[in-house]
C-alpha cells in the first residue's frame, strides 16, 4: 500500500448515525485563482510536532538532508503521483528545495509547501480547462492508438504539449469506458465534464489545515507508514473509526486519483456480510433506496462520497463498483447493501463442521472463524460474568466441538487485522501448556514477554490455523506462536507483516493557554516479536503450506510501505516446544500439491488469482472503440463460460448471459475446503 493522498483524513470508517443525504446545495464556484498560505500557528504546531517524533518514536530519528529529500519526494508524490499535473519545469524549480525540507520542518517555515501546493493547483485548473474543450470537440474512436498507464518510472512531461497529449488519451479512455456501458455521447460528455470539475472542486475546497496536514504527513511518513499527523477534523474522524459504534456499510475508503477505493472490509459489517465488496473495488456511483438516481462520484472529495453512503440503519443504498478483479473492460456492476451497526456480536467467532473425505476415510473438521481479536472491556469492568472476548467464546466454541467429535480444528484468522493483544496471548493458551507467546521491545530497548500462565490446555488435538495477506498484527502473534511451539499446520498466504505498536498523543494537552483547537500525532512506540526471536514486522508469518497468493508483496502488505521499520531478531524467549512438524511438512505439501491439481474449484481459483495478477500488471489499453467492445465482449464470454463450468460440476442450475447469479450459489470456499484436506492428511500421518 503506497503512500496515499492525506493518509489518515481519507481512511474513514463508513459508520455514521442519522445524516441528511441530500446534495440538492451545490459546492460554491470553484475560484482558478485561488491560493492558501499557512495559519499564524502553524509554525508551532509543527515544531511541536517534530519534537514529538524526535522523542517519542521508536525508531531513533536524524532529521538531516537524507530525510529531506524523502520529504520533498512524498509530498510531491501526495499532490502528483502519476506525473498528470506538473511540468518538468516545475520540478526542477522545487527540486531547489530538496535539501531544505528538514530545515523548514525544525524551524516550522511553511512558506515552500504552500507554494508547491499552490503552483500545482494552477497547473490543474489548466488541466480541467484542457479536458472541457477535448469534451466540447469529441474524439475519433476509430483511431488505432493506446493508453498508457503512468507508473513511477515515467517521466514528467516536458511541456504544455506533452501533457496535453497525456490529458487528451487519458479523457479518451474514460470517454469509451462509459460509452461500452451503453452510454450515449452526449451523456458521456456531460459525466466526464462533471466528473473533471469535481476532481478540481476536491482540492478547491481544502482548507489551510488540509495543506498543512498534507505537508507534515509527508514528513511522518517518510519516517514510519504508522506514523501520521491528524488535524482536529481529522482526529474526530479517527475516534468514530474506533469506536465502530456508528450506522452505514462498515469499509473504509480512500482516495487514489480520482477514484474512491476500498481500503478495508469492517468485519461484521454489512459490506462484510454480503460479500459483495473486495479491497481494492472502486465506487463510481452511488444511489439511494431501490429508484434513486445513480450519482457518479469518480473524482469527488471522499467525505463527499462518504456522507452520501452513510445513512440510517435499515436503510438500503447502492453503489456502482468497477471491481478490483476484473479486467479494465469490465462492465460496472451494481450491488445493494442495507445500512446496520456493527455490533459486537457481529465479530463474534462461530464455529461450523466440515465433514470431507479424504484418502477414502471420512472426517469430522471443526472450524472456528475469528475475524478479530475482541474483548468487551466496559462489560468485564461492570462485572458482567458473560462479557464477551475471543478466547472466552472460543472456549465455549471448542466444547460445543468436542461434543461433535470432531477430527480435528482449524482456526481461520484470514482478513483478521488484529486486535487486542491480550486476547492473542490468552487464546494461544487454549492449545498450549504455557509459556511466552510474544515479546515487545519498546524504543528504550527494553523487552516484556507476554506469558500464557495457565498451564491448562483446552484442545489437544489436532489443528491448524488458516491466514492470507490480510491477517494481520494479533493474528500474526497468534499463528507465529503456533507455528514456533509446533502446536499446528500454519496453512495459506505469508501474511501482512504489521509487527508495530502506535500510540495516540493529542497535542492540545501539551500546550496551555490557547483557544486554538490542534490535531494529534500517531506514532510507532515498540516492537512486536516472536518467541523465537524474529520480528513479525515486515515479513510477516510464512505458512508451512503455502497457498498461492493475487497479491505481489511489493504492492500489498507492510514490506510495500515506504520507510516501514525493518525486520530484525532479538534473543529467543524460553519455552519448550509441543512438538516438531518439520518432518512431516515436506509430504503434506507433496499431497497437497497432487491432490489441488485434480480439484476444479482449487483450478478455478488458481486461474483468478493469474487472471488479476495479469489485470494488475496491464500497462496499455487499446482506443479504438471497436478493438475495445471486442475484448469486452470475449471476457464476458469466458467468464460466463467458467461459471457455468463450475456450476456444472457442483450440480447447480446453468446461467445464461444477462441472468444474475443467486448469492447462495457463490458460497464455495476452496482454501477451506483444502485446508481441511492437509489436515486429515496429518491426522493420518500421525495418529492413523
Amino acid at each position: 500500500m503506497k503512500l496515499l493522498f492525506m493518509r489518515l483524513y481519507f481512511i474513514l470508517l463508513l459508520l455514521s448515525i442519522s445524516l441528511s443525504i441530500s446534495f440538492t446545495q451545490t459546492t460554491p464556484e470553484v475560484d482558478s485563482t485561488r491560493t492558501w498560505s499557512p495559519e499564524s500557528y502553524f509554525p508551532a504546531e509543527d515544531r511541536l510536532v517534530t519534537t514529538i517524533m524526535q522523542r517519542y518514536h521508536y525508531k531513533k530519528i536524524i532529521i538531516d538532508d537524507s530525510l529531506s529529500v524523502d520529504i520533498y519526494n512524498l509530498y510531491i508524490k501526495s499532490l502528483d503521483n502519476n506525473k498528470m499535473i506538473f511540468l518538468q519545469s516545475d520540478i526542477d524549480e522545487f527540486s531547489k528545495q530538496k535539501y531544505m525540507m528538514d530545515d523548514y520542518i525544525k524551524d516550522g517555515k511553511l512558506e515552500t509547501a504552500y507554494e508547491i501546493f499552490n503552483i500545482f493547483y494552477k497547473r490543474l485548473t489548466d488541466r480541467i480547462r484542457y479536458t472541457n474543450k477535448l469534451l466540447e470537440k469529441g474524439f475519433d474512436f476509430k483511431v488505432d492508438e493506446y493508453y498508457s498507464f503512468r507508473k513511477d518510472s515515467v517521466d514528467w512531461a516536458k511541456n504544455t504539449n506533452e501533457l496535453n497529449e497525456l490529458w487528451r488519451k487519458r479523457v479518451k479512455n474514460d470517454a469509451i469506458s462509459l460509452l461500452l456501458t451503453g452510454k450515449k455521447w452526449e451523456d458521456t460528455k456531460k459525466i466526464l465534464e462533471k466528473r473533471y470539475n469535481n476532481y478540481q472542486k476536491i482540492f478547491y475546497q481544502f482548507t489551510s489545515e488540509d495543506v498543512f496536514q498534507n505537508f507534515i504527513n509527508a514528513f511522518t511518513s517518510s519516517i514510519d507508514p504508522h506514523t501520521d499527523y491528524l488535524s482536529p477534523i481529522a482526529s474526530e474522524n479517527f475516534n468514530i473509526d474506533m469506536s465502530r459504534s456508528l450506522e452505514g456499510i462498515g469499509a473504509r475508503l480512500i482516495t487514489e486519483e480520482e477514484y474512491t477505493k476500498i481500503a478495508e472490509i469492517i468485519v461484521g459489517g454489512p459490506a462484510y456480510k454480503s460479500k459483495l465488496l473486495q479491497r481494492n473495488d472502486r465506487i463510481i456511483g452511488v444511489a439511494q433506496g431501490k429508484t434513486g438516481k445513480m450519482v457518479d462520484v469518480v473524482g469527488w472529495r471522499i467525505t463527499e462520497v462518504v456522507q452520501l453512503i452513510r445513512g440510517k440503519k435499515g436503510t438500503l443504498v447502492r453503489l456502482q463498483i468497477l471491481p478490483a478483479s476484473e479486467s479494465i473492460n469490465v462492465e460496472p456492476k451494481e450491488i445493494e447493501l442495507i445500512r446496520d451497526k456493527i455490533q459486537l456480536d457481529d465479530i463474534s467467532a462461530k464455529e461450523n463442521v466440515l465433514d470431507i473425505t479424504n484418502n477414502k476415510l471420512n472426517y469430522k473438521i471443526g472450524v472456528l472463524s475469528i475475524p478479530a481479536f475482541y474483548n468487551d472491556f466496559e462489560a468485564a469492568r461492570r462485572g458482567d460474568p458473560n462479557y464477551k472476548s475471543t478466547t472466552r467464546d472460543v472456549k465455549k466454541l471448542l466444547a460445543k466441538l468436542a461434543k461433535e467429535k470432531v477430527d480435528g480444528v482449524i482456526i481461520d484468522l484470514r482478513n483478521n487485522g488484529g486486535g487486542s493483544l491480550q486476547e492473542a496471548i490468552s487464546l494461544t493458551g487454549l492449545f498450549i501448556e504455557n509459556g511466552p507467546v510474544v515479546q515487545v521491545k519498546n524504543s528504550d530497548g527494553i523487552v516484556d514477554v507476554g506469558q500464557d500462565t495457565d498451564s491448562k490446555i483446552v484442545y489437544s488435538g489436532a489443528l491448524a490455523v488458516l491466514i492470507n495477506r490480510f491477517s494481520a498484527s494479533a493474528s500474526e502473534i497468534f499463528a507465529g506462536a503456533i507455528q514456533d511451539y509446533g502446536r499446528g499446520l500454519v496453512i495459506g498466504e505469508t501474511t501482512y507483516g504489521k509487527g508495530t505498536v502506535q500510540n495516540m498523543i493529542d497535542l492540545n494537552r501539551l500546550v496551555q493557554n490557547t483557544d486554538t483547537k490542534l490535531g494529534q500525532v500517531k506514532l510507532t512506540i515498540s516492537k512486536f516479536y516472536r518467541i523465537t526471536g524474529g520480528s513479525t514486522q515486515n515479513l510477516g508469518v510464512t505458512p508451512d503450506i503455502q497457498f498461492p497468493s493475487a497479491f505481489d508483496p511489493k504492492e500489498i502488505g507492510e514490506s510495500s510501505e515506504f520507510a516501514a521499520l525493518t525486520w530484525d531478531k532479538i534473543q529467543p524467549a524460553n519455552f519448550k516446544p509441543f512438538n516438531n512438524l518439520t518432518p512431516y511438512l515436506q509430504k503434506l505439501n507433496n499431497e497437497h500439491l497432487t491432490r489441488i491439481t485434480k480439484d476444479f474449484e482449487f483450478q478455478n481459483l488458481i486461474v483468478s488469482i493469474n487472471e488479476y495478477k495479469s489485470n494488475v500488471k496491464s500497462t496499455k489499453i487499446s482506443l479504438n472503440k471497436s478493438v475495445r467492445e471486442k475484448e469486452k465482449k470475449m471476457a464476458d464470454e469466458e467468464r460466463l463460460k467458467k461459471e457455468n463450468e463450475r456450476r456444472k460440476i457442483s450440480g447447480l442450475k446453468i446461467v445464461k448471459k444477462g441472468e444474475v447469479t443467486k448469492k447462495e450459489d457463490k458460497n464455495i470456499d476452496a482454501e477451506l475446503d483444502e485446508t481441511a484436506h492437509i489436515l486429515a492428511d496429518f491426522i493420518l500421518m500421525t495418529i492413523g
